[in-house]
């Protein structure tokens, strides 16, 4: 396109996002900027009763947002385990970190006469 001898390039993309931008779990460090109460209401309004927040006592981490769908499948103390282990210690007060948690489930039956 020009004008008056102006040329303008523009590119463009765009694709679809979904609300909350994120799936699984959102750790909220001790001093996050949004805090625990402002996390939870957001939640309530984007999805009413899909998240459960669960506590700890990580000297970094308040607390952990987790969609309901995952404690189907997991106990919360293991699930609280896994991150403590692998991902606490790299959280900052200061983060909100989004965390993938894919929960693959399969068990071993045998059979008995």
């Amino acid at each position: 396109m020009s004008t008056n001898g102006i040329k303008y390039t523009v590119n463009l993309s765009f694709e679809e996002i979904k609300l909350p931008p994120f799936e699984e779990m959102l750790v909220l460090g001790k001093n996050s900027p949004h805090g625990k109460q402002g996390v939870s209401k957001s939640f309530d309004l984007l999805i009413p009763n899909g998240f459960t927040i669960i506590e700890t006592n990580h000297e970094n981490v308040d607390c952990v947002f987790v969609n309901k769908r995952i404690l189907t499948k997991m106990p919360k103390e293991k699930i609280l385990k896994i991150l403590q282990n692998n991902v606490f210690p790299h959280v900052s007060e200061q983060e909100i970190l989004k965390v993938d948690f894919k929960v693959k489930v399969s068990r071993k039956i045998v059979e008995e006469d």
